[in-house]
This record gives C-alpha cells, structure tokens and sequence, in this order.
C-alpha cells in the first residue's frame, strides 16, 4: 500500500512539474511582447516608487501631499511610453521643477498684488487671474527649455492651494519648500526610471528572450551535396555565439543500402567486392553494405565539416545514423542526445506542400528551420528582410537570426504588410519596439500592399527572406489564411521559415 502510495505522489509531483514547465514557458513568452512588459512594470514599479516619496514625505514633513497626483501621473507617462516624447529624466524633473517655479510666481505675484491673502484661510479660493498666470509662465517657460511636460502644469495649478497644506508661516520658505519638494521627488522618480531603462528595459532581448540566449548548437540533416547552402547558414547562425557549434548529420536508410547492393561489383568468380573497413571486414557479423554506406557517407560529411570550419570558424562535428521508422523522429532524437538546440534542415515539398519530414520538424518543441535556396553558391547573406505579422517570441527570433546571419555590416529590414491606413501608427510603433530592444542598425517598413505583392516587388535588393512557420496559429487561422511561405514559390532570394518549438 505505501508503495501504491508513493507512486500516486510521485505521479502527482511530476504532473506539478510538468505543469510548471508549461506555465513558465507561456509566461515567457507573454512577457516578450513589449506592450505587456511596459504593463507589468507598470504595475509592479510605480506602486513601489510612490510608497518611498511617501515615506520620505511622512518622516521629513518637506513634500506636501498635494505634489503625489502630479508626481504619480508623470511617473506613469515615463514608464507607459519609455520611448516616446516624455520619457526622458531630464525633462521629466525639469518639467516638473519648471511648473512649480511658475506656479509659486504666480502666487507671489498674488500676494503682491492683493489678490490673496498670504497663508490664509481663503487660499483654497484660488485667483483665476492667477491660474492663468500660472498656464501661461509654465507654457512658455518649458517650451523655451524644451521642458514640455504634462505634469508641468499640474504642479503649477496646485502651488495655487499648495500653501493651504503647508506648516511653513513664511511665504518665502513655503516657495523653497514647494519647489525643492518637487525637484527631489521628481528625481528619485527619474532615477529610477533611467536605471529600469538602461539596465533593464533596453537589455530586455538579453535578459527575456530565448532566441538570443540558445539557439546556438545547431543540427543539420545533410542528404546530398545540394544541402552544402544549408549548412553554411547553419554556420552562420552558430558562430556569431561564442559556444556555437553545428552538427553534420546523415541519416542512412534503406534505401541507399539497397543502393550500394546494385552498384558493388561482382568479380567473375562470383565473390562480392565489398569496400569496408578491413577491421570489420572480418567480423561475419558485419552489414557490409551498411558500413560501405555510413563510411562513404562520413567522408562527405566530414569533408564539408571543414569547408566549415575553415571559411566560417565554428567547430563541427559529423554524425552517421541509421533510418527509423520516422526521418523527423530520427533527426530529433539526435539533436537531444548532440545537445543541439536548433535544427535547420533543407526545405522539402510533396503534393504542392510540406514534405512529411519538414512537417515532424516544425510540429516538435525544438526550434527548427527550413532552409530554401536559390543560388546554391551563396555563402554569406548580407541583405535580410524579415516580414512579420505580429509582436511575439516568432518575431525576436527571426529578427535574431537575420541579425546573426548579417553580422555587424549586414543590413537586416523589418516589414509588415496593413490593410487600412488607420494601421499604420500602430504597425509602427509595433516594428519599433521589436527591433530596438536588438543591438545593431534595423530598417523597418510598412506596406498597404499584399505581403505576396511586397516580396515579389522587393525580393531582387535581398539575400535572404526569414518569414515564420505559422506553427503558433491554430488550424483553423492557418486555414482560412495560410502562411506565408506556403504561397509564396517564385522570390529570387533565399528564404528561410522558422518554427518556434
């Protein structure tokens, strides 16, 4: 009974495991998308931030609680948008600064001027005289700083009951007070938000996406020499990792053994003359044909092993394997037990389609890639264009890819295709968020044209098009619009389409 028991828990305990593994992956890939890491941050920073300029307000009674809605809304605009127009430190706090030193004028200029009673009663009665002083100096003085900030003018509209909230019997000392208020809390906000961005944020491809951290032992099944572009773009995508390798496999079957049985010669004493290895040669347990086989096909591959590594650099290694019942299920087994993390494979059709082979690959949880070439005497792919349809962990990794595959003098162009002009800000603003988290130069465009119309009108200026599988859209979003790769046949580029496993 204890050992029924202790396999339920033991079942129980590993499906939690399993469970986690699967949340974890999902989260991951939820917090690529920049729109939701903004959110979180959002969410988990700014509460943080004002609880400290609230305690700091509480223990030294300097920062009138009246300065948080403009402190919190500012807050937000930097972190919300930490690309945009307002998200700089320094306008953020001179801004800030810069309303209240109007808004404290305005009142000086009131109570110079007898439109109010300095630090009386009626201060929650506010001048209009005064509350259009206060917009007017604010505007003017942070357009000529270049200061221009929303909250500006929040902290200028509230030095106006500010002193109704204040201990401080001096008017002069409330106005240092005020604005030296502002200023401080002001730049512990900004502080923390210059660490978040330039720690944090802008190194967010390093720190959160999987295709920049793996990825870099990569397995290649080599059929014929056909396959020599493939490996070079395998090459390339491993060797800009310090730890890349590649992987040269050959899968013998069936059907180059029987092969090999038509093609060795019989003497005319009817003995078979077979080439193998003479150490094997006299084992009678020997598949003769099968070791001809694997060790010409070992030849090949280790020729083109250091084709590799003396034009590329990165260590390769060559791997001879005997066919399963599944090509694809064979090919996978040896990426797990070769530690590869990626496997790119030539590109295969059968019916108008996906060859059985690429489709195993791309319904598998490694990363994998089909390659299709067009000018088999390609080695470097200097002119990427990388079409996407949307933000996502697919999308990080092609751009990775085309940017590993470019290297640091290669030119990599981000596109996606919109069908109304109402689109367009939005696909910006999409394109830029995925390549800036990216080190390097990117161009992006977007097009109101077909995806099909765009690539055959620009194919001629690229290497190299890296579209997505699809493989992360359901069946029945595929069915109505099928990707990409599927209807398009005729580029005069490469194309590589990469499946997220």
């Amino acid at each position: 009974m204890l050992d029924g028991l202790r396999a339920r828990y033991l079942d129980v305990l590993r499906r939690v495991r399993r469970f986690e593994r699967r949340e974890m992956r999902e989260f991951r890939r939820w917090i690529e998308h920049t729109a939701n890491l903004i959110h979180l941050s959002v969410l988990l920073l700014i509460p943080p931030l004002i609880a400290l300029v609230t305690a700091i307000s509480n223990s030294l009674e300097v920062l009138p609680f009246v300065l948080f809605p403009p402190l919190a809304s500012g807050t937000h605009t930097l972190f919300a948008d930490p690309e945009g127009t307002y998200a700089s430190p320094t306008k953020f706090v001179g801004g800030l600064t810069t309303g209240a030193l109007c808004g404290t004028l305005a009142v000086w200029v009131g109570v110079n001027t007898m439109l109010r009673d300095p630090l009386g009663a009626s201060q929650l009665s506010v001048s209009p005289v005064e509350a259009a002083l206060a917009i007017f100096l604010t505007g003017g003085l942070t357009w000529a700083l270049d200061f221009e900030e929303p909250s500006a003018f929040s902290t200028a509209l509230l030095a106006l009951i500010a002193p109704a909230f204040s201990s401080v019997q001096s008017v002069h000392a409330f106005f240092l007070q005020y604005v030296g208020s502002v200023f401080v809390a002001s730049a512990i906000v900004a502080g923390a938000f210059h660490v978040w961005r330039e720690q944090f944020y802008e190194r967010r491809s390093r720190y959160l996406y999987q295709s920049t951290k793996g990825d870099d032992h990569v397995l290649v099944p080599m059929g014929s020499e056909g396959d020599r572009p493939t490996a070079m773009f395998a090459a390339r995508l491993a060797a800009a990792h310090d730890a890349g390798k590649v992987v040269l496999l050959d899968v013998v079957d069936e059907a180059a053994v029987e092969e090999a049985e038509r093609t060795m010669t019989v003497p005319a004493d009817g003995t078979d003359t077979r080439l193998v290895d003479p150490a094997l040669a006299d084992d009678e347990d020997t598949e003769t044909e099968e070791v001809q086989v694997a060790d010409e096909s070992a030849q090949r591959l280790e020729a083109e092993a250091r084709r590799i590594e003396t034009k590329v650099g990165v260590p390769c290694e060559v791997v001879v394997v005997g066919d399963g019942t599944d090509r694809s299920r064979t090919v996978l087994k040896t990426a797990r037990e070769t530690n590869c993390d990626l496997v790119v494979a030539p590109y295969e059709e059968q019916n108008g389609g996906l060859s059985p082979f690429v489709r195993g690959l791309f319904r598998s949880d490694l990363d994998a890639v089909a390659f299709r070439p067009t000018d088999e005497s390609r080695e470097r792919w200097k002119r990427v264009l990388v079409p996407v349809r949307r933000a996502g962990d697919t999308a990080h990794a092609m751009i990775e890819f085309a940017r590993r595959v470019g290297g640091g003098s290669g030119r990599v162009s981000v596109c996606t295709c919109i069908d109304r002009e109402d689109e367009r800000r939005a696909a910006e603003t999409t394109l830029a968020n995925l390549v800036e988290a990216f080190e390097g130069s990117f161009e992006t465009r977007v097009s109101r044209s077909s995806i099909e119309s765009f690539l055959a009108a620009n194919d001629a200026y690229y290497d190299l098009t890296i579209m997505g599988a699809s493989t992360d859209r359901s069946a029945a979003s595929r069915f109505v619009s099928p990707p990409t790769f599927e209807r398009i046949h005729d580029l005069d580029c490469d194309v590589a389409i990469v499946h997220r496993g």
